[in-house]
């Protein structure tokens, strides 16, 4: 353990290098999250927009399909001129959304960065606006959602998300539904991306071999791009704790089993980092979980088990999957009952514990390897409302937390024991 200890205080020194400014644009003050790093001629920049994800989609499936717009280059090169462009000077430029940003990335050489730069902006003013890009993108989806039918894994998912989250955004596939696609238009695309891709929601998270000057520089030519918008909030959702099972009956050798219940952990709790170790020990480790061994190894009714504790800004639940035989599904039900239900009476064991922190603290550095892994940690503590380098200071916490400490915890969050059971499962 004390060679651990003495590998986390020199990656502390190294990570600290992360800084967090603000880039000034006329009235507007954008977060500016910077690393230098000289390892490798590259740089890599991401303008996340907060409040922009599926959550605030107006029309089912609007913001995926805002970001396969954009996937699809410049209303003057097109699709394949702009690709063109991109791929002869090796440069990777792509939008990707979640639940609650939307985030266009680029990362290039060196020497082909400003170029990047340049083709970004020409994204920004000029997306590719055409009735034949918006009709390939909604075919693309509605054979996405075809597809998803025979998907007993992403089925199950969704419909335990609906039983957690009942009318909301969460319950429903992001992608959209068949009507809501076919319901959309240029104008709603475009009325997104001025509202939402703009400076009111941006954040700047940029790093590589580049300075902090130059940097910023780069980054205020392509937010001078963007229109002014408006932080919106996001909605805040919650969990409904309710012991229920529904089934579903399709063609099918196995049963797909997802749960999921209530989590009382805000986003920004300062016990994070007990509900990192509690969630280690219950079902997120893999082998040595208290899930895997009961269910897989103990009982031999799935190839894996495992539950995760998520938390987000607008939502926060506990939830798991396992995938068993048809005829083993309502005793695989009853042994997680079971597990969960110990685990909130009894807590974990000191070696339980023990095995814990050794395994975090010692894999802590294969987390922040690369620039890309860095930045994204300095990312979510500044969306998550921490200090930059607050989770190596978690580390510490680990380090010292004690049995009663976590079993005390584990007691006060209850709440995971009133689980909806989605399965889907043979007719």
């Amino acid at each position: 353990m004390k060679k651990i200890l003495i590998l986390i205080a020199i990656l502390q020194g190294v990570l600290m290098s992360a800084n967090l400014e603000a880039i000034k644009i006329d009235k507007s003050k954008v977060p500016f999250i910077f690393e230098e790093d000289k390892n490798l001629p590259i740089i890599s920049m991401q303008l996340v927009f907060k409040n922009s994800g599926f959550l605030t989609d107006s029309k089912d499936g609007l913001v995926k399909l805002t970001e396969k717009l954009l996937n699809e280059g410049t209303k003057r090169d097109g699709s394949v001129g702009f690709a063109r462009k991109l791929e002869n000077r090796a440069i990777n430029l792509s939008a990707q959304t979640g639940a609650e940003t939307f985030v266009i990335e680029l990362s290039s050489l060196k020497s082909e960065f400003a170029r990047g730069v340049e083709l970004l902006k020409e994204l920004l003013t000029d997306p590719n606006y055409t009735e034949e890009r918006l009709k390939k993108i909604k075919t693309q989806t509605l054979g996405e959602l075809k597809r998803k039918e025979s998907d007993f894994d992403y089925i199950s998912n969704l419909n335990m998300r609906g039983m957690v989250f009942p009318n909301t955004k969460l319950a429903k596939p992001s992608l959209g539904t068949v009507d809501s696609i076919k319901d959309i238009n240029l104008s709603d695309i475009r009325d997104y991306i001025l509202s939402h891709i703009a400076l009111g929601n941006a954040i700047v998270v940029m790093g590589g071999d580049i300075n902090s000057s130059e940097a910023s520089k780069l980054a205020i030519s392509i937010l001078k791009e963007l229109p002014k918008g408006k932080s919106r909030p996001l909605p805040t959702l919650k969990a409904i704790g309710k012991n229920q099972i529904k089934e579903l009956k399709v063609e099918s050798k196995q049963a797909y089993i997802y749960f999921g219940s209530p989590l009382n952990i805000p986003y920004n709790s300062k016990e994070r980092y007990l509900s990192k170790v509690a969630s280690f020990i219950l079902g997120s480790s893999g082998f040595g979980s208290r899930l895997m061994e009961e269910i897989r190894v103990k009982k031999g009714l799935a190839y894996s088990a495992y539950s995760r504790f998520a938390i987000n800004r607008t939502y926060s639940y506990f939830w798991g999957y396992l995938q068993t035989k048809v005829p083993s599904k309502d005793e695989a039900i009853k042994s997680v009952k079971e597990v969960i239900s110990k685990f909130l009476e009894k807590g974990v064991t000191q070696e339980e514990l023990e095995s814990a922190k050794e395994f975090l603290l010692g894999s802590e550095p294969l987390r922040n390897e690369t620039l890309s892994q860095r930045l994204n940690r300095a990312f979510q503590e500044f969306y998550q409302d921490r200090p930059l380098g607050s989770t190596l200071k978690d580390l510490d916490k680990i380090e010292n937390i004690k049995i009663d400490e976590l079993n005390s915890f584990i007691k006060r969050h209850s709440e995971i024991d009133k689980l909806s059971f989605s399965v889907v499962t043979n007719k």
